[in-house]
């Protein structure tokens, strides 16, 4: 594993993840009544529910806001949601004076130019495999999966792994 996303990885309190592109696989599916829906990898949703189990809070923040997104967050235990937000910053802002931590105690993972300011600010700003080339290029890490396909999980065992909680979350499986 890379050496300097495991020390950026070690002090994350708290994960945010965007969700078109990161949680699913960027594609958006409109029925004939206009309503959408959203695919999920499950892999990504139990990496999430790990990574809560291991005391790190977690987060969406999205630019589109939809009803699937909030059951979504309600069934994994993501306690903070922000949707129909676009200018991202200013909900990080928001969140981390809620929680009281600061830029370094935050991880990331977009996959696209709305996301990367955040990325940029965090202490572990990620990118999935499928994210546009210069939001991968500005980002501290590329997660090997692409989004909507197991880039989520990859990301929360990377931080589960980094702070010593991820063994112990699998062998309690055993």
């Amino acid at each position: 594993m890379n050496q300097e996303l495991t020390q950026r990885a070690k002090g994350i309190k708290l994960a945010i993840f965007d969700v078109d592109g990161v949680l699913t696989d960027g594609k958006l599916y409109f029925l004939v009544d206009g309503s959408e829906f959203k695919t999920f990898n499950t892999l990504d949703g139990h990496g999430i529910k790990m990574l809560i189990a291991s005391g790190v809070a977690t987060a969406i923040i999205s630019g589109r806001k939809t009803p699937v997104v909030e059951r979504r967050a309600q069934n994994l235990g993501i306690a903070h949601l922000y949707q129909g937000r676009e200018d991202k910053l200013v909900v990080l802002d928001e969140l981390l004076a809620e929680l009281g931590l600061n830029y370094d105690q935050v991880a990331y993972l977009g996959d696209d130019l709305p996301d990367l300011p955040v990325i940029r600010r965090v202490g572990l700003g990620m990118a999935v495999a499928s994210a546009d080339g210069f939001v991968r290029s500005n980002a501290h890490g590329v997660t090997q999966a692409r989004g909507g396909e197991g880039a989520a999980r990859e990301f929360c065992e990377l931080i589960m792994r980094a702070q010593g909680t991820l063994e112990a979350a699998q062998t309690a499986y055993l």
